[in-house]
């Protein structure tokens, strides 16, 4: 009596244990019926997810994942938010700055908000270069690029080639800066200047005094500041200073140049910022090109047009390219234009006066007298001798200028009366 509940009570436990172990294992086992439902309605979830994304075209490259273009959104420069871009004029540039002058006459050919003062950008490396080459330093000397130059140019969005301790001459530091707008190239150049960084800075600021550059402000070598600020028409000033010396027309206008870099040298290839220098329809005698975001793209320029030598200042150009759209289409412009030199101005020198021919000396004829033909001589008057007839008459006188001769009868012959009745 007591064994038959207690058996009882263990099948009632155990089914319950069993019918908890059921509900808590998944509905459909591995190979039932129900797996095979459920695998399909995943499979066709992953299909419809993959269909809904775009399919990339192109062959995909093996083990590389494709990246999305990243859109940088730079702020505006200064000639943006003060408005200068809303000026208008008759080549619609994109520059909101742009000036042409005539590098001997100073006559101003085009012009649009020439006196604005502006951040410069790496314009600034062409007035590092000038007191470099005023100041007398030798261009020989070698220089090495340290960890001051690395952290005076931070900030900088173009990455430097020239690491620390990379050692070259000051000519080819000053070739890089101008060239290839090597930031730490001219940092190096102001941070060796007798002085130091300071003394550079202010030689920088007494040339641009001596040059009448009124406008002009420079707080360092390279550029990267926005307060190195100046006008379009004082930086005209300054390219035709620096077109004064030969080093720095040939150095600015390089193609390119392959040097040595680093602690251990390798040899590494510089070209220049500008590509007009590459275009065989532009003659030009000095460049520099420079760019940060509150400046723009900036441009100046020594070229030859139409017969002159040309200052061309183009600052604040909105766009990667626009400053060589801008630069070509006033190239255009000035070629088209009559651009012969006003009175009393000469854009070139003139040829030498070809030497004129003297003039005819007239000498007076000598005075002839006519040339009257003469006349047969007469001889003088004759007495005449008279027939027997005539002796009864006077004798004539040659010294009289007329003879009066009397009539004398004449014997006439008659024919016979015969033939005059015939």
């Amino acid at each position: 009596m007591v064994i038959k509940p207690f058996h009882t009570l263990v099948r009632a436990v155990f089914g319950v244990l069993t019918l908890a172990l059921a509900t808590a294992l998944p509905l459909a086992a591995p190979g039932s019926a129900e797996a095979a439902v459920a695998k399909k309605a995943k499979t066709s979830a992953v299909a419809k997810k993959s269909q809904a994304r775009p399919v990339a075209k192109g062959p995909r490259k093996a083990g590389k994942r494709t990246k999305a273009k990243r859109v940088v959104r730079r702020p505006p420069s200064i000639g943006q938010m003060t408005g200068l871009h809303k000026t208008d004029d008759p080549l619609d540039l994109k520059s909101s700055v742009a000036l042409v002058v005539d590098q001997q006459t100073d006559e101003v050919l085009f012009s649009k908000n020439p006196d604005a003062v502006l951040p410069i950008a790496s314009i600034t490396k062409l007035m590092t270069a000038l007191v470099v080459v005023d100041a007398g330093l030798s261009l020989d000397e070698s220089l090495q690029v340290s960890q001051d130059d690395v952290r005076g140019t931070v900030g900088s969005r173009m990455r430097s080639k020239l690491r620390p301790g990379t050692t070259l001459s000051r000519g080819e530091l000053m070739h890089l800066s101008l060239m290839s707008s090597e930031n730490r190239a001219a940092h190096a150049l102001g941070r060796t200047y007798p002085g130091g960084l300071g003394a550079f800075v202010r030689a920088m600021n007494r040339k641009a005094a001596e040059l009448g550059m009124s406008d002009t402000r420079y707080v360092e070598p390279t550029g990267l500041s926005a307060d190195n600020r100046s006008s379009a028409t004082d930086l005209a000033r300054l390219v035709r200073a620096a077109s004064e010396h030969p080093v720095i027309r040939d150095l600015s206008t390089s193609l390119g140049a392959v040097l040595p870099v680093g602690a251990k040298p390798q040899p590494v290839q510089f070209r220049n910022t500008n590509g007009l220098v590459h275009n065989p329809e532009w003659a030009i005698g000095l460049q520099k090109t420079g760019f940060i975001s509150a400046a723009g793209r900036c441009v100046v320029m020594q070229a030859e047009m139409a017969g002159r030598q040309l200052i061309m200042v183009l600052l604040d150009s909105a766009g990667r390219y626009s400053r060589v759209g801008d630069a070509e289409r006033l190239r255009k412009w000035v070629s088209e234009q009559n651009l012969l030199p006003m009175f009393g101005r000469r854009s070139a020198p003139l040829p030498a006066p070809v030497p004129a021919e003297p003039p005819l000396s007239v000498v007076p004829a000598p005075v002839v007298a006519p040339v009257v033909p003469s006349l047969p001589k007469v001889p003088p008057w004759q007495p005449v001798s008279l027939s027997p007839t005539s002796a009864a008459l006077p004798a004539l006188d040659p010294t009289r200028p007329w003879v009066h001769v009397p009539a004398l009868p004449l014997a006439v012959e008659r024919p016979p009366e015969s033939a005059q009745a015939r």
